[in-house]
């Protein structure tokens, strides 16, 4: 799993060959996320994306739903 559990977050690094699939990648999450109407924190910087997720319903802690995007999200990334 890319994701780890860093205090009340999932946080995932995602490394590519360049700016371009880093891009795709970041688009592709986005739709992702407007789909399952949650959306992660992105950070990008070249060909490294992080993501951060948490449930601001909740009191922003990590709750099944960032769970499920995780998971959903590492299989764009692979």
């Amino acid at each position: 799993m890319k994701f780890k559990t860093i205090g009340n977050e999932l946080v995932g690094t995602f490394t590519f060959t360049d700016f371009s699939e880093a891009l795709s990648f970041i688009n592709k999450v986005g739709a992702l996320a407007e789909q399952h109407n949650h959306h992660p924190y992105i950070e990008n910087m070249y060909n490294k994306v992080i993501l951060k997720l948490s449930t601001h319903d909740a009191g922003n802690v990590v709750t099944a739903k960032d769970e499920e995007l995780a998971k959903l999200i590492e299989a764009l990334g692979e």
